[in-house]
């Protein structure tokens, strides 16, 4: 719960811990598992969560990872194409999964006497995906598709989250294409796949978490019986994919044919998001700070003010979720501007609201304000038992503890306004990469 200050006021955010239930088990050929009981609604989530994202695909092989995704839903040991897709929605269920820099997840969410099912489907493509040519044919087929509409034929595809990673970082790991190019994708075979399969797909490199409307002790004993005889394998060493900070600014700009206006986002290097998060928390205060609401700093002083914006962004993580990415990651600032408005411009309004912030300091209501804002959106995203047994399961991958879902909220209201003002005096232009986007093909 949260209690807020009155308007204006500098007493500070309170917010209680949100205990969450949770208990572990790890099965014999590695895999964890994270079980949460919420009995409020007579629904049940099971989410798998692999260690494995974009930037662990090999060069030559950029879009792997999203191509092995789509993979994943063409059939498995036992079920042919399109099976698993209708015993949910003959279930009255709801699934999906996604690709992201640093893991691939899977899901359904089902009724709670769909446990089972949900548990079996998942068991069944853990233990072997249809990888067939015609599998691998369809779906680079399907992939190419989506980025053609996704990114080559959208205004500001893939921008910023494709465009900035290769002028702010260095090594291919960091810098390439996640979506993948055509020549690469085109270049797949079905023994690359095994490959990727064999090595990333291991029970051990797994978590699965099973959360809402069930029994814990039968809800083990479930996951026993559809996971525990698949058999482990060897555990993937991940690299350390770190990378040294930038020591002067770097800009690149592009055209874009289909953007109606000119747009910009530049990107600094913060502190590691797990190993050093009371460091890496400010930036993400900060970020609300900037452009959370009319009345943030940037929003009134470049849209309502000098009118050099439409709109201005700024967020932790380059694929917009701030807590599901390993070192490195970055801050972004992200702004949409009128036609005739110069980057230059743009870039030195904004170096002057942050040498503002990092000089005149944050008033404790305006640093209250937000972070009442912000906790309030960490306790509604966590609410659906869905979107906490999905962050659950990174959480626990990544950190070995899930139960961070609910610690969340609490700890941005402990972020202190001289963490958020070191946050600011520390995006100095020598340590940013800058992409601009000039519109209808137009340099």
């Amino acid at each position: 719960m949260i209690a807020p200050a009155r308007r204006g006021s500098s007493r500070p955010v309170t917010v209680k811990p949100v205990s969450y239930p949770v208990e572990r088990l790890t099965l014999a050929n590695g895999l964890r598992v994270v079980l949460a009981p919420d009995r409020s609604a007579p629904v049940v989530a099971v989410a798998l969560t692999y260690d494995v994202g974009i930037r662990s695909e090999p060069e030559g092989r950029t879009g792997f990872a999203h191509l092995f995704e789509h993979l994943m839903f063409q059939g498995s040991e036992n079920l042919e194409k399109l099976e698993h897709f209708r015993h949910v929605q003959a279930s009255g269920g709801v699934f999906n999964g996604s690709t992201h820099l640093d893991y691939t997840d899977y899901y359904e969410l089902m009724p709670s006497a769909a446990l089972e099912r949900a548990l079996f489907l998942e068991a069944d493509r853990m233990r072997g995906p249809r990888l067939t040519e015609e599998n691998l044919t369809n779906q680079i087929s399907v992939v190419k598709e989506e980025i053609r509409v996704n990114v080559l034929n959208r205004p500001y595809g893939g921008f910023p989250w494709l465009k900035l990673p290769p002028v702010l970082f260095d090594t291919f790991a960091n810098a390439h294409d996640g979506y993948g190019a055509f020549v690469d994708l085109e270049s797949a075979t079905v023994a690359d796949a095994a490959e990727f399969f064999d090595r990333y797909y291991a029970p051990s490199n797994a978590v699965l978490a099973v959360a809402g409307d069930f029994d814990v002790a039968h809800g083990a004993v479930l996951v026993e019986r559809h996971f525990g005889a698949i058999v482990g394998r060897e555990t993937p060493v991940r690299p350390d994919f770190d990378e040294p900070d930038l020591t002067s600014e770097r800009r690149q700009s592009y055209a874009d044919p289909h953007a109606p206006m000119p747009a910009l986002a530049a990107a600094w290097r913060v502190p590691d998001p797990i190993g050093s998060l009371s460091e890496y928390l400010p930036y993400v205060v900060l970020g609300e700070v900037l452009t959370d609401g009319e009345a943030s700093r940037l929003v009134q002083r470049m849209v309502h003010d000098d009118r050099l914006a439409t709109s201005v962004s700024a967020y932790c993580g380059l694929m917009g979720d701030p807590f599901d990415v390993r070192n490195p990651t970055a801050m972004i600032l992200q702004v949409h501007s009128p036609p005739g408005v110069a980057a230059d411009t743009v870039l030195s309004t904004m170096d002057s609201e942050l040498d503002r912030l990092a000089t005149d300091g944050l008033s404790a209501a305006e640093l209250n304000r937000i972070q009442a804002r912000l906790a309030a959106q960490l306790l509604r995203e966590a609410d659906p038992v869905l979107s906490r047994t999905l962050a659950m399961t990174v959480f626990e991958q990544q950190r070995g503890e899930a139960e961070l879902v609910g610690k969340l909220p609490t700890m941005v209201t402990e972020v202190t306004a001289d963490q958020v003002v070191a946050a600011a005096a520390a995006l100095a232009p020598n340590r940013r990469a800058v992409v601009e986007v000039h519109p209808g093909g137009a340099q």
